[in-house]
């Protein structure tokens, strides 16, 4: 397992583990959402682990990336990332992406579908118009723990019981200089005033690569409706009582599905 946090930055910052059991086949590229950084998915490379190789970046503008030269909308990360693919050495990746990050992977899947074997996507942004644009503000610019455990309750199902170092943790990176006012502009970047723009879901369904979709019922960010009548192309998994976290809220239904997505490569 490496962390890498490289100075001069060809490439985003990134934490990689290796499969246990050796394997050296396509890895598992996993992109975070909004206000989050590559932490929020260490359980689920704990999980991928004892059969695949996973690397998990911090976009632009998040995590130790908040410095990167170009920030914004989801297009952004999208380039970001294929150029920190193409640093790397890797011309083939599963990719995994969760509600800002889902955008950033279906964006990749478009411009350069050769470069995906396949696509799993969870609460993805994108999706539909609807967005609860006034959580997503409050949640970029809060400082305060008791506040930001407030809102990041939101984030959940209801009966999902939140560490308490979740809060503290991402109240702690928007105290660092310039990270509110980055996720302010980047939070301004992806939301149309009160929506969202909107990526062409037929377009993304008529893509060669398998692409799973994974909903929460109880999802108070982004409408579990926009995962509804999708094309039949598109495999679509919804649970019941999960919020807008599913690789935190059921980790191992999500490593499942994920694992089921890349059994081709």
């Amino acid at each position: 397992m490496t962390d890498l946090r490289p100075d001069i930055r060809p490439h985003l910052p990134y934490r990689e583990q290796e499969a246990a059991n050796g394997d050296a086949g396509t890895p598992i590229v996993l992109l975070h959402g909004f206000g989050g950084d590559r932490q929020t998915w260490l359980n689920i490379q704990t999980g991928l682990a004892p059969r695949k190789r996973s690397i998990a970046f911090d976009l632009p503008g998040h995590g130790e990336a908040l410095d990167w030269p170009k920030i914004g909308h989801a297009g952004i990360a999208a380039k970001a990332v294929v150029q920190s693919l193409e640093a790397l050495g890797l011309s083939r990746v599963h990719l995994v992406g969760h509600s800002m990050g889902g955008a950033v992977a279906s964006l990749i899947s478009l411009r350069e579908p050769d470069l995906v074997a396949s696509m799993t996507l969870l609460a993805p942004g994108g999706f539909g118009p609807e967005i609860n644009h006034r959580l997503l503000r409050r949640y970029a610019v809060a400082s305060d723990p008791a506040e930001m455990e407030v809102l990041l309750e939101q984030f959940f199902g209801w009966e999902f019981r939140l560490p308490k170092f979740l809060a503290s943790t991402a109240a702690e990176s928007r105290s660092r200089p310039g990270a509110a006012a980055t996720l302010e502009a980047i939070a301004d970047e992806i939301i149309d005033g009160s929506v969202q723009k909107t990526l062409p879901r037929n377009e993304l369904a008529a893509l060669t690569m398998p692409i799973k979709v994974i909903w929460g019922t109880q999802d108070r960010v982004l409408p579990t409706r926009q995962a509804h009548k999708l094309p039949g192309t598109v495999a679509t998994h919804i649970f019941e009582r999960v919020g807008h976290m599913p690789h935190l809220e059921i980790p191992a239904e999500t490593v499942r599905l994920i694992l089921q997505n890349t059994v081709a490569e």
